[in-house]
């Protein structure tokens, strides 16, 4: 199939040369903006339920997570290695010395070729960026940004805590000690139309990110969001809308970036809004129509010039 983008299956597999799947871990973070510390009540959209698996559990340890991972995986890959992902909340949300702990404690576990490490701007002091600089030369690292939004408006009103001058920052200081970088961002935030989308995108395109993750907004029960989208409800997008704005976002971004992916799935139970009924590869097999329709078309026009 033609590439579109750099995706993030191709990046991976030039990474090792084994097939890799990551196994979230819940290590029993919580996140500034719900501690207290900078806020309560974490940001407006957020339930981690939303995404982590079954298997992964604070009540566990480290090693008993992976290895619940490892067997959930095995059945249908044996040979397969593993990345222990740090998802749920803050993952640096600690002091260095129990982070380091918790790190090498996942990377002691047979098969596990590396780690990903989820967190907040905010969360990252010049202590650990060293520490990981030093891990970086050990094992395969990835840590990942929530950036959510480059508009300090949308992150003051979903709670967020930072604005984006600090996401810059923590990404610019991971990035120099040639570590991956991933960020994450959401599309459809309340305020936020295709246009403040597009605007963002050359800003993200700037970042010294190795990879960027991208979902649709989402309305999860129980989140003070839900309230508000009852009360006052605001678009969310269709697949059609969001389509069209992911193939017009992506063609703003460099062509080194790698896409990781552009929807979530919430479980239905929790999820009130957008109820689309596709998989991410269902999505994904849309988009790249999309693309190639396009790429196409663009040919046609050339020939004829």
């Amino acid at each position: 199939m033609e590439q579109y983008y750099y995706d993030f299956g191709t990046w991976i597999r030039k990474q090792f040369p084994f097939r890799v799947q990551k196994i979230s871990i819940d290590a029993g973070f919580t996140c500034p903006n719900r501690d207290g510390r900078i806020g309560v009540g974490g940001c407006i959209f957020c339930d981690n339920k939303s995404f982590n698996p079954s298997y992964c559990c604070h009540t566990k340890s480290i090693t008993e997570q992976l290895e619940d991972g490892k067997r959930f995986f095995a059945k249908k890959y044996p040979d397969m290695k593993y990345l222990a992902y740090f998802q749920a909340y803050t993952n640096t949300y600690s002091a260095v010395d129990k982070l380091k702990l918790l790190y090498e404690e996942a990377l002691k576990v047979k098969d596990v070729v590396g780690i990903v490490i989820g967190t907040r701007p905010d969360c990252v002091s010049n202590e650990l960026i060293d520490y990981l600089e030093e891990l970086n030369k050990q094992t395969f690292l990835i840590v990942e940004y929530g950036i959510e939004s480059c508009n300090d408006d949308t992150l003051k009103y979903i709670n967020r805590g930072h604005n984006f001058a600090c996401t810059r920052m923590a990404i610019e200081k991971t990035a120099e000690k040639n570590i991956y970088v991933g960020g994450h961002v959401i599309m459809g935030l309340p305020g936020e139309d295709a246009s403040e989308s597009l605007r963002q995108a050359p800003i993200i395109s700037s970042l010294p990110l190795t990879m960027l993750k991208i979902h649709q907004m989402q309305i999860i029960k129980g989140t003070r969001l839900a309230k508000i989208f009852k009360e006052k409800p605001f678009h969310l997008y269709t697949v059609e809308e969001y389509v069209d704005l992911i193939t017009k976002y992506i063609r703003l971004l460099r062509n080194d970036l790698v896409l990781e992916r552009f929807v979530t799935q919430s479980p239905s139970e929790l999820l009130i809004a957008p109820k689309w009924g596709l998989k991410n590869y269902e999505f994904t097999n849309l988009l790249n129509n999309k693309l190639k329709a396009l790429n196409l078309a663009n040919q046609k026009s050339d020939r004829k010039e």
